[in-house]
């Protein structure tokens, strides 16, 4: 295994996957502190247990609380502001997750043949992750 060090500020692939990982899990931070507050705002602070509070908050979908005691889940939780923060959630999630995959492998691997080949694999494995995630984020 062969250490990294910290790319070069330039418009190459790596620097820019490296401030991508660095952004993305600020914005995860973010985004799970909004969906939090909401979740609290939203009457989740009373009348749920904290397994369904967490879910609630990263993926607010009105079938994780259909059985709480709040009124009328789906007229907060059930619009597109909310599907579109669950894809923003769902984007980052899995592209910050497979970059780190994607520098693990190539950490193993250096520079060979099949780095272009596990690239694309890798690509194809997060698109088909991230194709899955909207579809069942607009679909529930």
């Amino acid at each position: 295994m062969r250490s990294r060090t910290v790319p070069q500020p330039a418009m190459s692939f790596e620097y820019i996957m490296w401030m991508f990982t660095r952004i993305s899990g600020l914005a995860l931070w973010f985004l799970g502190a909004v969906g939090l507050v909401m979740a609290f705002a939203m009457g989740g602070r009373e009348l749920l247990d904290l397994p369904t509070l967490a879910r609630w908050t990263f993926f607010p979908n009105p079938n994780h609380v259909v059985n709480s005691d709040i009124p009328d889940v789906t007229q907060g939780w059930a619009n597109a502001y909310w599907q579109i923060m669950q894809i923003v959630i769902a984007f980052f999630g899995i592209s910050h997750g497979f970059n780190g995959l994607r520098v693990i492998i190539e950490d193993y691997i250096g520079n060979t043949v099949w780095q272009p080949m596990l690239r694309g694999l890798i690509f194809l494995v997060w698109l088909f992750f991230m194709i899955m995630a909207v579809f069942v984020i607009l679909a529930s």
